[in-house]
């Protein structure tokens, strides 16, 4: 299991997917040093010199975007600050999930702690108190074409610091103003740069790929699970988890995923029971797991790599160096995310894609032992056959979803900026596509579930067992046709609380403290 740290030191420390998730539910406590704040405060009076002097320097002293070349008067710098704030808060559609927003504010702050944005003390503790007390901004999906930074979602987080927006209560929408007047809070008043360090970043794109690395490797984990128990149910072979044939096409993803099936099918009496028998080759949806799945998972590490550079990176615009040296670049950029996102949204679908076809493959009958549509006394009863329609219309509407969204560029800012990344879209379709996986793999669970039953008295090894038990613990095996709607809730309920993880994780403990010699690390399976 990963570990988090209970204390985390905010422009200081690396941050981690989990760790972000772990601020954000408050199992780790966040915080600015005082060596940190030092940094923070240098930055801030470099950009009052900047203003003092006088000489243009983008965003603090001109305008932004096509206006870079208006000159912003010393007096006017602080309403260019607030103005930018509401221009930009053109955000529409739905407001996105409150953990994701609260996820937004945890990553903003990290990039500013880093001390090259100019941004005071004060406005950072102001944003660490939405994150401590749970007052969340609302903020629209739509809106971001992910370059200079996720302007509009952004602009949304923090107009609140302005005494402006809607925030989330526990739930409740409410105004900024009217919550802030209720609790006696003053708005902040937004020094030069402030409000440009604050929507210039790609902290929206990164908040979604934080939930894509949580989720998608909770289906990957699950769908190797899930995998061995379809193997179980239709007795397929274990040859092809062998590490003989891995080490001949060494891809980090396929071994890890041969070697913790090979791990759950150990021990089984099933496996022992066909082991002559005269089938040669299984369907590929069977033979190719490691290959398939692990692709799967070679594109999740490529994203989860470049998501820890992004969150302990400074994505602000300009970057403020030292004293001498400002630097308007492009940092902003969320093209380094959004091509992963769509690396990993295909990565996702495919998982979808290949459970689909096994959940087929359990249908057609043709497995000694194994019933078609998984029932004993059809006709009368329809059995499993109508759960694969669904994963059918769910892998279809995931291929629609793969298009790459980095693919596409539109010019924005009367062209100044003429080439954005669309990551924010490829976020958040990545997101919807390892929903629908989820469903699939849950239907996945309760077909497999339900051959794995035709096999008793025989039985798999210790872990496939205890995770069949708490499945049954959940969803009865199906004698005749039900509403199989309830079951497929209770199955995605099972997925989203990651309970086979949790089953697997408890078994391996079991194994590991009865054993007599040294614990081997082909128990660690999760």
């Amino acid at each position: 299991m990963i570990k988090t740290p209970k204390t985390f030191h905010y422009g200081e420390d690396w941050l981690t997917t989990s760790i972000a998730l772990a601020i954000s539910s408050g199992s780790t406590k966040a915080s600015i040093s005082e060596a940190t704040r030092k940094k923070i405060r240098s930055s801030w009076t470099i950009v009052q010199n900047i203003v003092e002097k006088g000489d243009p320097v983008y965003g603090i002293n001109t305008g932004f975007g096509p206006l870079c070349t208006t000159k912003i008067s010393k007096e006017e710098t602080r309403i260019l600050q607030t103005n930018i704030l509401q221009s930009h808060s053109v955000g529409v559609g739905d407001p996105i999930d409150r953990e994701l927003a609260k996820l937004m504010l945890i990553l903003k702050v990290q990039s500013l702690s880093k001390g090259y944005s100019g941004i005071a003390e004060s406005t950072l503790d102001r944003i660490i108190w939405h994150i401590e007390n749970d007052v969340i901004p609302v903020v629209p999906s739509q809106g971001s074409v992910g370059a200079s930074g996720d302007l509009a979602p952004l602009s949304h987080l923090f107009l609140p610091l302005i005494g402006k927006g809607t925030l989330d209560i526990n739930g409740q929408r409410i105004e900024a103003a009217k919550y802030f007047k209720s609790e006696g809070i003053t708005p902040l008043d937004l020094g030069p740069k402030e409000g440009l360090a604050l929507i210039n970043g790609t902290q929206f794109i990164a908040a979604h790929a934080v939930k894509v690395v949580a989720k998608l490797h909770s289906c990957l984990s699950q769908a190797d699970i899930i995998g061995a128990m379809m193997i179980e149910g239709l007795q397929g072979s274990v040859k092809p988890f062998y590490n003989e044939l891995h080490e001949l096409r060494p891809f980090k993803g396929n071994i890890h995923v041969a070697k913790r099936v090979k791990r759950l099918l150990k021990g089984s009496e099933i496996m022992e029971d066909h082991i002559d028998c005269e089938r040669v080759q299984d369907p590929y949806s069977l033979r190719c797991i490691p290959q398939v799945h692990g692709a799967s998972r070679n594109a999740w590490l490529h994203l989860k790599e470049l998501l820890e550079v992004e969150l302990n990176s400074v994505t602000d615009n300009p970057v403020i160096i030292d004293e001498n040296l400002t630097i308007s670049g492009g940092n902003f950029h969320g093209q380094p995310l959004a091509m992963a996102l769509d690396y990993a949204c295909l990565a996702a679908s495919e998982l979808g894609n290949i459970s689909d076809r096994r959940i087929y493959l359990a249908l057609e009958g043709n497995s000694p032992g194994v019933p078609k549509l998984l029932m004993n006394d059809t006709g009368i009863n329809s059995g499993y056959m109508i759960l694969q329609y669904t994963t059918a219309a769910l892998a279809s509407e995931n291929k629609g979803l793969c298009f790459p969204s980095s693919a596409d560029s539109i010019p924005t800012s009367l062209g100044q900026e003429d080439h954005v990344s669309m990551g924010s879209i490829g976020g958040r379709k990545a997101l919807q596509v390892i929903e629908n996986v989820e469903k699939i793999l849950a239907i996945e669970m309760l077909t497999a579930a339900q051959a794995f039953e035709f096999r008793k008295p025989m039985k798999s090894g210790v872990f496939l067992e205890a995770v069949h038990s708490e499945i049954r613990k959940n969803v009865a095996f199906a004698s005749k046709d039900r509403v199989f709607a309830d079951d497929i809730a209770k199955g995605i309920a099972l997925i989203q609380n990651k309970t086979m993880i949790k089953v697997i994780q408890k078994v391996a403990l079991e194994v590991k403290s009865s054993m007599k010699t040294k614990f081997s690390d082909e128990f660690e399976v999760y």
